[in-house]
């Protein structure tokens, strides 16, 4: 992208943010890489390049710590390295391995995350890890950057002998200065070093009385720093450890150093991969700063902002609030331009973000031609231009730039001569610098050329004339700052359609101008032209309150459609709910037909083994085939009607409790907006088990409606005639099985099994409950106490079950 004038970048603001991604990188190979930066216009790499920031803000937003520890410039280290024979000093050698190690794991890292992180997968794919050269210093350096004692054998004899030649050395000298101390030689202090060898302090005027030899004298003449002649000795063999250290130490770095030359070009790659995370990562903490997104990109001259916030000033207000001088909020923008209108022409009061508005498309432009996502909806759309170019002078920037008339017609002189589609112009305060009616007939031919060449522009400017040209040119459109005429303050909320009133009158009032003064002005510049101003404010004003009772209208709108979503969701709920009542009750049904037609079977058997009539079992058979066939076809009938039925869509769950209501084991509830009621059994986790008839269901608890507490239990005593087809005693069992239930499946059993057995006239049965920790025999046996059904019972001889089975006599 070509910048026009060189000046741009700054006039926008570009200046803030780059001086934030200087302070954000992590070394001088990242501020090289942001000095090299520039704006480009080719769309793939800019798609690109915003999609590897995306991915990092991404892995420091969810993921682990991306690891760009390590990111140090070694350009120098690296050219050190090359001649012949050079050796790196162990500091040096540490850096190298740090930036080893940062490539293996950050290469490691994106290689473990590609599904995740597809583009940086391709960036780090670049890195090329040097695992020998990384073990091999590792083995020598350690991490305070001093070459290990275990570099080399040699180096380790060396390094032991000399720590025991030290303490010998010491001891000898210990024992020179005790003797010289006693003597009234020296004075109570420590040996010290001189010229690298272990010497003791003597008074002066003793200096002849102590064997040795001088190696240096005190500031003040007074002290001499004599070695002990019994220490000679040891300090020449200390001297020559310490050559052969040196000498020792240097064979190992120039070794390693060669080991280093030989990776040179891996060295060099990883630099410049790493060049490039660091930029990355700035760019993403920036980004991540100011909430920036990647939007919608092309290269078709069309912008269409949704909720875009200037950064500069969202930096700014971050950073006063952080001086406590209190939080404000950057006003979202909404644009359009390039799809109606290829010319924008804002209007409005002064300080009202006619700039501010403008600007941020310009700086929108820029941060995407350098690969930075801009902060706005996901939603907008962002053309990429081959141009940028700006005419501002910029008196609210911090660097003021007050441009002359001839500077301003020499700007729009060069942008005639080079807009075209691919070009985005802002042009700050356009027609001024010169009488108003001459400026304004220039900038208004400047904007007809502008927008036949299909160059997108964006204009601020006070000039009624431009106002009526927006409004009447093909191609042309107005816009404005909204601007509050009860308070007199902007709202700094942008409008397309409408232009901008000045306000100059309402404000000058405001501020204290007299009556007079104001009367005299309205009159200076003609009844029209005043009551062309009071039209557009009060345009403006009643645009204002139609977008409120839009907006209003619109909020119903939501509100009501929400409902709409609740009703049909609760509709949808009651039918399935109601589907799968019947579904259970047909499924129960033709459970009892099928137990009824063994028994039949069995009569059958029984009564042909008596001769009975053959008629009377033909007829008995084909009722019960009959019954059959009825359930069937009811449920293949509801099976029919529930695949036509279609699914609504859920997206809550409508809670039809009675406000205040709790639910405890015993209510008595119903279910939905049914009327059948059902009688909790259990209750946990926001679900509860209820039994509805024959039907045992588990429901969440914000589906039942509390209609009733607890009610007694009572059983009904049906006295029936038994007859060979009678379902009630075909079905009656004598033994019920309920091991392996709760208590309240079990108990609903019982209840159940025992009012078979009275309607089919049995006199005893037995309940099969097994031993366990006998909870469930003691809750069936007192159950059975309170029955007015039951007799007696007792438990089952030892044959017969003993403990675990409970015989039953029926009344």
């Amino acid at each position: 992208m070509k910048l026009y004038p060189d000046s741009a970048r700054e006039k926008l603001g570009f200046d803030v943010l780059y001086a934030r991604l200087e302070a954000l990188v992590r070394s001088p190979l990242g501020l090289k890489r942001l000095a090299q930066m520039r704006p480009s216009g080719d769309l793939a790499w800019v798609r690109g390049e915003l999609g590897r920031v995306s991915e990092l803000q991404d892995a420091f937003n969810f993921d682990d710590p991306v690891p760009l520890d390590a990111l140090a410039d070694l350009t120098e280290v690296i050219n050190r390295a090359a001649p012949e024979g050079a050796r790196l000093e162990p500091a040096e050698l540490l850096a190298v391995l740090e930036m080893l190690q940062t490539v293996r794991r950050l290469k490691g890292y994106f290689s473990s995350r590609k599904g995740k992180y597809t583009l940086l997968s391709e960036t780090a794919a670049g890195l090329i890890p040097v695992p020998e050269l990384e073990n091999q210093i590792a083995s020598l350096i350690d991490p305070d950057g001093n070459l290990r004692d275990d570099a080399s054998p040699e180096l380790r004899r060396l390094r032991q002998l000399m720590a025991r030649r030290l303490v010998e050395l010491r001891a000898s000298v210990m024992r020179a200065l005790r003797e010289a101390v006693g003597s009234g030689y020296a004075t109570e202090e420590q040996p010290t070093l001189r010229s690298g060898r272990m010497v003791i302090p003597v008074r002066a005027e003793a200096r002849r009385k102590v064997r040795g030899f001088v190696h240096d004298t005190s500031a003040t003449g007074q002290t001499v720093y004599i070695e002990p002649a019994e220490s000679l000795d040891l300090n020449n063999e200390v001297r020559e450890i310490e050559s052969a250290e040196r000498r020792e130490v240097e064979r190992i770095l120039r070794l390693v150093t060669g080991a280093v030359k030989g990776h040179l070009a891996a060295l060099r790659e990883n630099q410049h991969v790493l060049a490039v995370f660091d930029l990355l990562q700035a760019k993403a903490a920036l980004s991540n700063q100011i909430g920036a997104v990647v939007p919608i990109l092309a290269k078709d001259g069309v912008i269409a902002l949704r909720g875009a916030r200037n950064p500069v000033l969202q930096l700014h207000f971050r950073q006063a609030a952080q001086a406590d001088t209190g939080p404000r909020e950057v006003v979202p923008l909404d644009l359009e331009l390039g799809i109606r209108f290829h010319t924008l022409v804002i209007t409005g009061p002064n300080a009202g973000g006619k700039s501010v508005a403008m600007k941020t498309v310009g700086l929108f432009a820029l941060m995407l031609a350098y690969g930075m996502p801009i902060p706005a909806d996901p939603a907008s759309r962002f053309s990429l231009f081959n141009r940028l170019m700006v005419d501002i002078g910029d008196q609210q920037s911090i660097e003021e730039d007050l441009s002359t008339f001839s500077s301003h017609v020499a700007h729009l002189k060069h942008m005639l001569a080079h807009a075209d589609a691919q070009t985005l112009i802002l042009i700050d305060e356009a027609g001024t610098g010169t009488d108003p009616a001459e400026g304004g007939g220039l900038a208004q031919a400047v904007l007809e050329r502008l927008t036949d060449l299909h160059a997108r522009t964006i204009v601020t400017t006070h000039h009624g004339t431009l106002k009526v040209f927006a409004h009447e040119h093909e191609g042309v459109e107005n816009g404005s700052m909204q601007f509050d005429r009860k308070t007199l303050g902007p709202t700094y909320v942008f409008q397309t359609g409408v232009p901008g009133s000045s306000y100059a009158f309402e404000i000058a009032q405001r501020i204290g101008l007299g009556p007079d003064i104001l009367a005299r002005a309205r009159a200076l510049i003609g009844t029209q032209k005043t009551a062309v101003e009071d039209l557009i404010a009060t345009f403006e004003t009643r645009n204002q309150e139609l977008e409120r009772q839009l907006a209003g209208l619109e909020a119903e709108r939501r509100e009501l459609h929400r409902a709409k979503e609740r009703y049909e969701e609760r509709l949808t709920r009651l039918r399935e709910s109601t589907d799968a009542i019947r579904r259970q009750a047909l499924a129960e049904a033709e459970k009892l037909v099928q137990g009824a037609n063994a028994r039949i079977e069995q009569a059958i058997r029984e009564i042909r083994e008596t001769e009975a009539d053959r008629e009377a079992t033909l007829r008995a058979r084909a009722g019960v085939e009959a019954l059959k066939g009825d359930l069937t076809s009811q449920q293949q009938k509801l099976e029919r009607k529930q695949r036509r039925r279609p699914r609504g869509h859920t997206s809550g769950k409508p809670s039809h409790r009675k406000e205040g209501s709790r639910l405890a084991v015993g209510d008595q509830v119903t279910l939905d907006e049914g009327e059948a009621r059902g009688e909790i059994l259990e209750l946990a986790d926001q679900e509860a088990v209820i039994i509805m008839g024959s039907m045992r269901l588990r429901v969440p608890c914000d589906r039942l409606t509390r209609v009733g507490g607890p009610r007694r239990q009572q059983v009904a005593v049906r006295h029936v005639v038994q007859t060979p087809g009678d379902l009630a005693a075909l079905r009656a069992r004598r033994s019920l099985d309920v091991r392996g239930l709760r208590v309240d499946e079990a108990l609903s059993s019982v209840i159940r099994f025992l009012d078979e057995a009275l309607a089919a006239g049995l006199d005893r049965v037995e309940i099969v409950h097994g031993k366990g920790t006998g909870a469930l025999r003691m809750a069936i046996q007192e159950y059975l106490s309170t029955s007015p059904d039951v007799a007696s019972f007792e438990e089952a001889p030892w044959d017969q079950g003993g403990p675990g089975v409970t015989m039953v006599t029926m009344r």
